[in-house]
């Protein structure tokens, strides 16, 4: 038995298993938990795919275990989050929306949307020859991380004006549907990888880990919705140089 051909699907499996005790932590509504856990299973997911082509171990299995994995950990976890933020709004009640409809603790559920837009995002992916060197549309780890995020910034955030926001069902929902579109938009994205140390070939990765540093040493935990932004908004200007 060749171990080294077992490492990348293990560190699926571990992936996985990552995105189970970040549902554990959600269900709690212990956040800061299920973040971690949610980044352990992307590093998890980065590695398992470097293995397989170092080792040259690449397959077929490995293909739909990764895309299963992912499903739990960058799908289901930031769409059960989406929830609880959602169904906690009900307790502060004086909104219309929950006020309207007599079916308001149905609601909450849309949630999920993130996580039927990311299964379609998966799914999209595994037979879309166009990824192989970069994306189109938003990838589900850097979903996750910026759905994760909402709720540690509302539990750390000193301004009243982010909170009201965190905790408005409108606001909610429009993060929770623009979240489902960018997933599946047409829109390029380059790779997180670096193609090689030249600045020429890795520019925009490179300054995307410059201004993520610098963010995350300035901002904490709301430099993450806001790198994620900046990547969407490199990747356009990319587009437009390169197409140019």
């Amino acid at each position: 038995m060749n171990f080294t051909s077992k490492i990348p699907n293990t560190l699926t499996l571990l992936n996985l298993f990552s995105g189970c005790m970040a549902m554990l932590h959600v269900s709690e509504q212990q956040y800061p938990m299920a973040f971690a856990f949610v980044c352990l299973g992307i590093f998890f997911d980065f590695f398992d795919g470097f293995f397989a082509r170092l080792f040259n171990v690449q397959s077929a299995l490995g293909l739909q275990l990764d895309s299963l994995a992912d499903m739990v950990t960058s799908g289901l976890v930031p769409g059960f989050v989406m929830y609880q933020l959602l169904a906690n709004t009900q307790t502060d009640g004086g909104f219309l929306l929950w006020n309207t409809f007599e079916f308001f603790p149905l609601l909450p559920l849309l949630g999920f949307v993130i996580t039927l837009a990311s299964c379609y995002r998966l799914g999209k992916f595994n037979i879309d020859t166009r990824q192989t060197d970069s994306f189109i549309g938003l990838p589900t780890p850097a979903n996750a991380l910026f759905i994760l995020s909402l709720p540690l910034l509302l539990e750390k955030t000193d301004f009243e004006i982010l909170a009201t926001l965190l905790t408005h069902p409108y606001f909610l929902l429009g993060v929770t549907f623009l979240s489902a579109f960018l997933l599946n938009a047409e829109i390029p994205l380059f790779s997180l990888k670096f193609k090689s140390a030249s600045w020429e070939d890795s520019k925009y990765p490179f300054l995307l880990l410059a201004t993520s540093l610098v963010l995350l040493v300035f901002f904490q935990w709301a430099a993450i919705p806001l790198i994620v932004l900046i990547y969407v908004v490199l990747s356009l200007i990319q587009n437009r140089f390169s197409n140019s």
